[in-house]
C-alpha cells in the first residue's frame, strides 16, 4: 500500500507536466500585449523600438540593456539607445495601462498596496540621482541610485505597478548635472514618502486594496503614517526596533504616594523591550502561507500603544503595535515590529495577511531584476532611467500574466520557466542561432571595444596596434 507522501510525490510530478499549449503562440501575445501601451508612443519606430526591447528583456541575454539587446536583434545600437535614453515619450500614460492591466487581472478589494525602496549601485557621479545613500541590497551606505516602488499584493498574484526615482537633496541645485542628466526643471527635491504619497495619489483609485503596508524605512517617519491616516488609508508598516512606545494595555504602576496627585504612567520603551518582556503565553501561533519550504508561520502580538516621535514629541494618536518572531532556516529567530491604525481587535491572521504581502513586493522586486533585467540598465539621464524601468515593469507583467494563465493547464508553472521558454521560443522565430547572425553580433561587440581602444590610444596621439596574429 502506497504511503501518503508517496502518493502527494506523484501528484506534485502530474503537476509538472507541462502542456504546449502554454507556449503556443507565446510571442503573437506579446504583440497583442504590446497594443494598449503603444498606442501612448507617437511614431512607428518607437513602436517597434518598444517591441524589441521587450523581447531582449524576456530574452535570455546576460545583461538586458539597449546595446545588448540591440545586437541580439541584429541592429545598430544607437536607435535603441536613442529610444530608450533621449526620445520624447512619455512613459507616465504607460504606467496608467499597467496598473489596469493589474487591477482587472489580480485585483481584490482585500489587495495591499506595498512600498519599498530599492537600490542600485552605481559607479561614478554622473548617473541622475547618483550618491552615497543607503543601499539595502548592500546592506551599507554606499553610491548608487534609490528608486520607490509601488507594488500591489492580492491572494492571486503581486506586481508591482510604478516608480519614481529619488533625487537626493545635492542635486536640486546642481544644474551643471541636472542639465548633463536632463532632469526636467519642474522636479524638485522630494522624500522618499512623498514620492510614496503621489503615487498612491496617481493609482490608489484604480488599484482595490484594504491595506497600506510597508517597511521600517517608509513606517518610521510619524507624518506620513498620519497623512496615510487622514486619506482614509489602513496601514501597517514595519518600524524599527528602537521605536519608543507606551503600552496603553499594560496595568500603570502602583502611585508612590497617598492622595489625589497625579496618577503615575506607563512608561515609554522600546518596542524589542517591550516584546522581550511579555511571558511567553502572550504570544499566538499564526501560519501566513504555504513557502516553497513548508509553512511559513510567525509568532504574534499585539497591543495598543502612543508612540515618541522623531522629536521625542508624544503622539496624540492611538496605534496598534504589532510584533512577530520568524523562525530562519539558519534556526535564529527574526524579529519585526509593526505600527497600524486599524481597530484592536483586527484579527492577528488579518495582520498576519499583510505582514505576508509586504514581504512579496521583495519577491516582485527580485523577480524583476533576475526575470526582466530590471536593473540591468546603463543610462545616465532621468528620461532613459523611466522609460527602461517602465519596459522591465511591463515585461515582468507579461511574464506574470502568462504564469497564470499557463497554471489551470500546468499548476508547478512559474514566471522563470515562462521566462526561459519564451527565450527559447525568439531563438526560434527569429534565427538567433544562424552562425552568419551570431557572426555579425560579434563582429559589432568587437567594433565597439577596438574603438575604445582606439581613441584611448589616440588620447596619447598614438595608433592604438593590430593585434598579433600568431
Amino acid at each position: 500500500m502506497e504511503s501518503l507522501f508517496d502518493i502527494r510525490k506523484k501528484e506534485l510530478l502530474t503537476q509538472c507536466e507541462v502542456s504546449p499549449e502554454i507556449f503556443d503562440d507565446m510571442v503573437k501575445r506579446v504583440e497583442r500585449f504590446v497594443t494598449p501601451y503603444a498606442v501612448h508612443l507617437r511614431r512607428e519606430e518607437q513602436r517597434q523600438h518598444a517591441r524589441t526591447y521587450l523581447g531582449g528583456l524576456m530574452s535570455d541575454l546576460e545583461k538586458k540593456n539597449s546595446e545588448s539587446i540591440a545586437y541580439r536583434y541584429d541592429q545598430n545600437r544607437q536607435g535603441l539607445q536613442h529610444f530608450i535614453g533621449a526620445a520624447l515619450w512619455d512613459h507616465q500614460p504607460l504606467m496608467e495601462v499597467l496598473v489596469g492591466q493589474v487591477a482587472a487581472r489580480i485585483g481584490d478589494p482585500a489587495g495591499v498596496i506595498v512600498f519599498d525602496p530599492s537600490g542600485f549601485p552605481k559607479q561614478g557621479k554622473d548617473s541622475a540621482g547618483v550618491a552615497r545613500q543607503w543601499i539595502g541590497r548592500l546592506g551599507k551606505v554606499d553610491n548608487g541610485q534609490v528608486a520607490i516602488y509601488m507594488g500591489y499584493v492580492s491572494e492571486k498574484e503581486h506586481a508591482l505597478v510604478d516608480t519614481r526615482l529619488y533625487l537626493p537633496k545635492e542635486w536640486t541645485k546642481d544644474k551643471k548635472r541636472r542639465k548633463q542628466c536632463g532632469i526636467p526643471k519642474e522636479i524638485r527635491y522630494q522624500t522618499r514618502h512623498e514620492l510614496a504619497l503621489e503615487m498612491l495619489e496617481a493609482h490608489g483609485s484604480s488599484l482595490p486594496h484594504a491595506w497600506i503596508t510597508g517597511d521600517d524605512e517608509m513606517g518610521h517617519v510619524k507624518w506620513f503614517r498620519e497623512a496615510l491616516r487622514d486619506q482614509g488609508e489602513h496601514y501597517l508598516l514595519a518600524v524599527p526596533f528602537n521605536t519608543t512606545v507606551r503600552d496603553l494595555e499594560a496595568p500603570r504602576p502602583e502611585p508612590s504616594h497617598s492622595g489625589s496627585g497625579a496618577q503615575p504612567k506607563r512608561k515609554f520603551e522600546s518596542a524589542k523591550d517591550w516584546a522581550q518582556r511579555l511571558p511567553k503565553q502572550a504570544w499566538s501561533n499564526v501560519t501566513i502561507r504555504h513557502g516553497e519550504k513548508g509553512p511559513l508561520k510567525l509568532k504574534m502580538v499585539k497591543c495598543r500603544v502612543v508612540t515618541k516621535t522623531e522629536s521625542r514629541c508624544v503622539s496624540t494618536k492611538e496605534e496598534l503595535l504589532v510584533a512577530t518572531q520568524r523562525q530562519e532556516e539558519d534556526g535564529t529567530w527574526r524579529h519585526d515590529y509593526f505600527l497600524s491604525n486599524a481597530p484592536a481587535q483586527t484579527p492577528l491572521e488579518e495582520l498576519g495577511r499583510v505582514v505576508k504581502a509586504e514581504h512579496r513586493i521583495e519577491d516582485s522586486l527580485k523577480r524583476a531584476k533576475s526575470e526582466a533585467g530590471l536593473g540591468d540598465y546603463e543610462v545616465r539621464t532621468w528620461t532613459g532611467w523611466h522609460h527602461h524601468q517602465t519596459l522591465s515593469l511591463m515585461a515582468i507583467w507579461f511574464l506574470t500574466q502568462e504564469a497564470l494563465r499557463g497554471k489551470p493547464l500546468t499548476p508547478a508553472i512559474t514566471v522563470p520557466q515562462i521566462r526561459e521558454g519564451i527565450a527559447m521560443s525568439l531563438h526560434k522565430i527569429c534565427d538567433w542561432g544562424d552562425p552568419v547572425r551570431i557572426a555579425r553580433e560579434r563582429t559589432r561587440r568587437l567594433e565597439r571595444n577596438e574603438l575604445a581602444r582606439f581613441y584611448h590610444w589616440k588620447k596619447h596621439n598614438l595608433l592604438a596596434p593590430l593585434r598579433i596574429v600568431q
